[in-house]
């Protein structure tokens, strides 16, 4: 994948910078998607207007070489590093590396991330290079605009999430119910067996993830509890699932509520109303609207029906208490957002649409899919159904 880095030499212009700094390794997706490699350790990436690599080893340098997309890949060494040891010692020969480095591609001046080593940024200053600060995080707002590569890599890990999903879901389904506990093969079904039964399926379809939610009964009414424990009859289940596909690294991000038994009158309105708030969130979901908007159209729906929202009520700690949705790609987390300060939405955001709402008392109910704004509106990724009886 060749991304569009003509933001980022307008942003150069702009600014007055000869060129972007990068020193990660390459969990910061920033630093992947400006590289092209994937690396464990740091390195260091510098971009004016081609893509250059520097790194303290041999180590990936030959393999730097044949899979990055960098026009020049260096080392240390090429910039006569054992001398600057010895006459400035490790630490400081680092930054007249690096120096050394900007200077043979007649950089004098840098932007980084707004989250950049300290030590690096003033051992270029020392160097008498400039160091700026990008505050407005331009490789990550380029990264928000997907290619049609970058679709089809969400769209994938979407199909695996879905495979997962029905796997948690016939666990679930298939379960006894004995004295309001789910059990299986004689033994209750936990929280753990279904996050195993998860992560199995999804590394057989190329993708895995450090945690998943599958929570039930007081733990779901907290978005992000991961939940444990035995699951509980007649008890909403939230299951979240946002795996990360282990060759494109991009991740899919989808929820389903679901509960074996008889629900409670008030988990059916909460869920009817939730589906209400997902279709009226993709009701907004067009280009030219903004976060915000399709923030406003769940509220909407929520406010009305007389559930408290953090818009009615900053401080409630019940109802629907977070926003609408993120983006989705390098990170489960990204630009742009559905929120109440979500910018405007433009062709290639991918977003997610998880309207939810939340009380210990009762449990919680969320439903999310995935989607990709599009030129006349958005393609829904998601093609698993939603269903809460199970």
């Amino acid at each position: 994948m060749d991304p569009d880095l003509s933001r980022l030499d307008d942003y150069l212009d702009e600014t007055g910078v000869d060129g972007y700094l990068v020193d990660a390794d390459s969990e910061l997706s920033d630093q992947y998607y400006l590289s092209g490699f994937d690396a464990p350790d740091p390195f260091v990436t510098l971009y004016d207007g081609e893509t250059h690599l520097l790194f303290p080893r041999s180590l990936e340098f030959g393999r730097a070489k044949r899979e990055s997309r960098a026009e020049t890949v260096e080392r240390y060494v090429d910039f006569d590093h054992q001398r600057l040891v010895e006459e400035h010692g490790p630490d400081e020969a680092v930054s007249h590396v690096l120096a050394a480095f900007l200077d043979s591609y007649d950089v004098e001046s840098v932007a980084v991330p707004s989250r950049f080593p300290l030590r690096t940024a003033d051992g270029l200053r020392d160097r008498g290079k400039t160091v700026t600060a990008d505050t407005d995080s331009v490789v990550t707002e380029i990264r928000a605009t997907k290619t049609e590569t970058e679709l089809d890599h969400v769209r994938t890990a979407q199909r695996a999430n879905e495979a997962a999903m029905a796997a948690a879901e016939d666990l679930v389904a298939g379960a006894d119910i004995e004295d309001g506990t789910l059990v299986r093969d004689g033994e209750a079904l936990t929280s753990e067996a279904v996050k195993e039964e998860i992560e199995v399926t999804l590394l057989r379809h190329g993708c895995a993830l450090d945690e998943t939610i599958v929570a039930c009964g007081a733990d779901a009414a907290d978005p992000h509890d991961r939940g444990s424990g035995p699951l509980s009859a007649h008890e909403p289940i939230i299951v979240d699932i946002f795996p990360q596909d282990k060759s494109t690294k991009y991740h899919a991000d989808m929820t389903r509520t679901f509960l074996r038994g008889e629900p409670s009158d008030e988990i059916r309105e909460w869920y009817d109303l939730t589906e209400r708030a997902k279709a009226a969130a993709f009701d907004a979901l067009e280009p030219g609207a903004t976060g915000a908007d399709v923030h406003d159209a769940v509220c909407d729906v929520y406010e009305e029906a007389g559930e408290p929202t953090l818009r009615s009520d900053e401080r409630t700690e019940t109802g629907f208490i977070h926003s609408t949705g993120h983006g989705v790609g390098l990170d489960v987390h990204e630009l742009p957002r559905l929120s109440p300060n979500g910018g405007e939405l433009r062709p290639g955001h991918v977003v997610t649409i998880e309207p939810g709402l939340y009380d210990p008392e009762i449990g919680g109910v969320r439903i999310e899919d995935i989607a990709v704004v599009t030129e006349d509106g958005y393609e829904n990724f998601t093609e698993y159904e939603q269903t809460l009886v199970v």
